[in-house]
């Protein structure tokens, strides 16, 4: 496969996470906490375009641009440099702009989800022709998330992360994310979880549902095990959570990740859209989007 001519940008979306929800299932013996968790994606999300260049490069805009750093640490960098070990010395350049819409430290998985689309973005500029399932194994060392947000579509997924499986197709199910303007740092919320938790859930996959209403009615019998330890550092959670399960047509409201971002599950686009307008209006500081829940990928 050639790479992509001089000049030529290509650009995809790099859509935002949520867990519908998150049980833990056991604490290993190194640290690392496995889970159950049904991953699901939004058609929100940041924007991530390359062009060739001779040298490797990342470029920064939008809301959220000044909460990350463009140096070498970078989770996208360091994705392509990864990509770029691989694909040899002579395919090592790109300019790559991250238009970042999606808050930072917020649950629905920015950072990895930018990861994850650079990937799949440098495999076709670089006309490296890897499958899903190597561009997956690259980005499981760099992030617990990326090898699902290389995918992109409803996944079930185990282990710390690298275990993936197909879903269920999902509902049609439009969605309202709230982030109350607080960051919440991911190993904060686990060593508090560490510091309370008394026993673990058994995996509880997901049943196909055929409504919005029954897949919220299936979710309401699972938990992000990781709210409550999250509410712990960051009450205003809470704050969200009743904004949210108050709104009409509001079928379940739960945090996503390790927080503070929410969402409401709707079972239409326009109590979705008037339910974020009702949010974003209550209060400035509160960030808030709507969307559909994405079934497949591309």
């Amino acid at each position: 496969m050639d790479t992509a001519s001089a000049g030529t940008v290509l650009a995809e979306t790099a859509w935002a996470k949520l867990n519908l929800y998150l049980h833990v299932t056991r604490i290993r013996d190194d640290g690392y906490h496995e889970l159950d968790s049904l991953f699901v994606f939004t058609d929100i999300g940041d924007r991530l375009s390359v062009e060739p260049a001779d040298t490797l490069s990342l470029a920064l805009d939008g809301p959220f641009a000044g909460d990350i750093p463009a140096s070498d640490d970078n989770l996208v960098l360091r994705a392509a440099r990864a990509l770029s070990d691989i694909a040899g010395p002579a395919r090592q350049g790109a300019l790559i702009r991250l238009t970042k819409n999606l808050p930072v430290a917020s649950g629905i998985g920015g950072g990895s989800a930018d990861a994850a689309a650079a990937l799949r973005l440098l495999n076709r500029v670089w006309g490296l022709g890897l499958l899903p399932p190597a561009l997956e194994r690259i980005g499981e060392g760099l992030g617990a998330d990326i090898p699902a947000c290389v995918r992109s579509i409803p996944t079930q997924v185990s282990g710390i992360g690298e275990i993936l499986t197909d879903a269920a197709p999902l509902p049609p199910c439009w969605v309202v994310l709230v982030n109350p303007g607080v960051a919440v740092a991911t190993p904060a919320v686990f060593r508090r979880f560490d510091a309370d938790v008394t026993a673990f859930r058994a995996p509880a996959p997901l049943p196909a549902a055929d409504r919005a209403s029954a897949l919220a009615g299936a979710l309401r019998e699972r938990h992000n095990d990781l709210q409550p330890p999250a509410i712990a550092l960051a009450p205003v959670i809470l704050d969200v959570l009743a904004a949210l399960e108050t709104q009409d047509g509001c079928l379940m409201a739960r945090m996503s990740g390790s927080g503070a971002t929410c969402f409401g599950l709707f079972p239409d686009s326009s109590s979705a859209a008037r339910a974020a307008g009702i949010l974003g209006a209550r209060n400035a500081l509160w960030w808030t989007a709507h969307g559909v829940l994405r079934s497949g990928g591309g």
